[in-house]
């Protein structure tokens, strides 16, 4: 049992108070899981420039140790921001790889949340009050963004266990259920290059429609896909660059509601993740159907 949420603003006054909507909603959910809980904020993106997010159980040396080693760089202009375990490093898109295989290779100590234009990705063990407080999510700003807090049930309680898991640029997906057949799964996305670093069955998800929309389809056809391929029961809330998308598998035994007015779409593992929204009254309020996917894009 999980609980996950998702916000879409269609307004300035819902995206200027994103973070702040977010950070109830999913404050709300804590029953659900105490174990560990994040979020994913899509903001604004800056021209030719990109975000590596960076996590760290040793911040405070770690990340001195990165700024003095990208400063020693003097043709790779950057920005790096600390937030507690977490930091944000922009730079141009051009310098992506090479930054990356940077870290990977110079920082052992330090994992890559994600990469992308707008998003960044917080998360932690502990409840969901706990990450808001600790990242200071209330306020930020973005036009669309997902959260999640896990009761764990087939993997360690640890930070890159956590959601959301991000597999691809500006894409990330947080999931309530259990996949059955995730490991021969995962045996086969490792063959394609997919590098895991859990044994979450949610990340082999993530990959999974990672691989589908690397190979050409559309986040519509990569999760049609996923009611084919992947056995178990699912509820799946999966961002992109441009909005995000819910899906339930076919016997959708893990709840789910939708809520949609001319100033937001949202979404909650149960109502009441949505009564702290603006005119939440005034919505059009309706469980997702099995086996189909809802997409809301920019």
């Amino acid at each position: 049992m999980c609980g996950i949420v998702g916000l879409f603003s269609k307004k300035e006054v819902i995206s200027s108070n994103l973070g702040l909507h977010l950070s109830k909603m999913l404050e709300s959910m804590s029953d659900r899981g105490p174990d560990s809980a994040g979020l994913a904020i899509y903001g604004k993106p800056t021209a030719r420039k990109t975000k590596i997010m960076v996590q760290s159980q040793a911040p405070e040396t770690d990340f001195k140790r990165l700024k003095k080693f990208l400063l020693s760089k003097k043709s790779l202009p950057f920005d790096l921001k600390i937030h507690s375990t977490h930091a944000v490093i922009k730079l141009d898109i051009k310098n992506k790889d090479l930054v990356t295989g940077f870290i990977k290779n110079t920082f052992p100590n330090l994992r890559i949340l994600s990469v992308g234009k707008k998003m960044e990705i917080y998360k932690e063990v502990g409840k969901p009050v706990e990450v808001v407080k600790r990242f200071s999510i209330h306020k930020m700003q973005g036009s669309h963004g997902i959260g999640h807090t896990r009761m764990a049930t087939e993997s360690a309680v640890t930070t890159l266990g956590a959601h959301p898991f991000s597999t691809g640029e500006d894409q990330c997906l947080v999931h309530n259920g259990s996949l059955s057949n995730h490991n021969s799964l995962r045996r086969e996305l490792i063959r394609k290059d997919m590098i895991f670093e859990t044994e979450n069955d949610s990340e082999v998800a993530a990959s999974f429609i990672t691989d589908k929309m690397k190979c050409g389809q559309s986040l519509k056809e990569a999760l049609e896909s996923a009611l084919i391929e992947l056995d178990g029961f699912f509820t799946f809330v999966v961002g992109t660059e441009n909005g995000f998308g819910v899906l339930r598998d076919p016997i959708a035994c893990k709840p789910a509601v939708l809520a949609e007015t001319s100033d937001y779409v949202a979404f909650g593992s149960e109502y009441r993740a949505l009564t702290s929204l603006p005119n939440i009254e005034k919505a059009r309020v309706w469980e997702p159907e099995p086996a189909t996917v809802y997409f809301w894009g920019h």
